[in-house]
């Protein structure tokens, strides 16, 4: 059955991008396999990473079915876009139809697109991954290619102002080798072993990003930023949980 509806969403979306005079620099575009299945493990810092993810792939016409919360889809607008696009609901009180529905779609030769983190990083760091991608590369065969997305934050992210000011905002979207999974492998180091893959990626894109990063409320404490870190956002899920 032929994309009736993601074509024209992706020209929508290529005109936004310019509008909002974004500027990409993308790197590892040609570990993007041209066919056959593919797990599509990002970084998640802002609310238009799956967008912005897609558009690395456009020089391949390949076409990416993200994994996206049911919120999403419940929206009167989005919904119909994200169904008709063939992305994929997940519902975090039953993950089991989500998970299937993914392996279907690999099982079709498709690339799936997933957050490993599950949520945004308000840190702006790799946050704690779901092992879910490494099941899911275990039980459909299909290999991992890590992404990382750095700059989309400033743009609209969590606990930030939204951005859509036409100021040419670098946007750094870097891929990695395909990685493979072996039945019966151990799902923790493999979760490791991908996370330092994508901190290896996370590292050079902002080693090279050409704003700085000391004093901005987008970038990690650790580069000098003042955003929250890892260790300061759990003491206050604690303090929550607590009070």
């Amino acid at each position: 059955m032929p994309d009736l509806v993601y074509p024209p969403v992706i020209k929508i979306v290529r005109a936004f991008w310019k509008y909002l005079d974004l500027r990409f620099t993308f790197y590892g575009q040609s570990h993007i396999p041209s066919k056959g299945p593919a797990i599509l493990a990002m970084n998640h810092v802002g609310y238009l990473d799956f967008a912005l993810a897609g558009t690395a792939f456009l020089p391949t016409s390949r076409l990416v079915r993200f994994m996206a919360k049911k919120e999403i889809f419940d929206h009167p607008i989005a919904g119909p876009l994200m169904r008709g696009m063939k992305h994929i609901c997940v519902d975090r009180s039953n993950g089991a139809p989500s998970f299937l529905a993914a392996l279907k779609a690999l099982d079709k030769g498709e690339i799936v697109g997933v957050f490993p983190e599950a949520t945004i990083s308000q840190s702006f760091e790799l946050k704690e991954m779901k092992s879910g991608v490494i099941r899911l590369a275990m039980e459909s065969g299909a290999p991992i290619l890590p992404m990382v997305i750095w700059g989309s934050q400033r743009v609209w992210s969590k606990k930030l102002p939204k951005n859509l000011s036409r100021n040419s905002i670098p946007i750094f979207i870097s891929i990695g080798p395909l990685r493979y999974v072996e039945k019966g492998a151990n799902l923790e180091v493999e979760l490791a072993a991908l996370k330092e893959a994508m901190a290896q990626l996370l590292n050079q894109v902002q080693s090279d990003y050409p704003d700085p990063h000391k004093g901005a409320r987008w970038a990690p404490a650790r580069l000098g930023g003042s955003a929250p870190s890892l260790t300061d956002l759990e003491e206050l899920r604690k303090d929550k949980r607590e009070s």
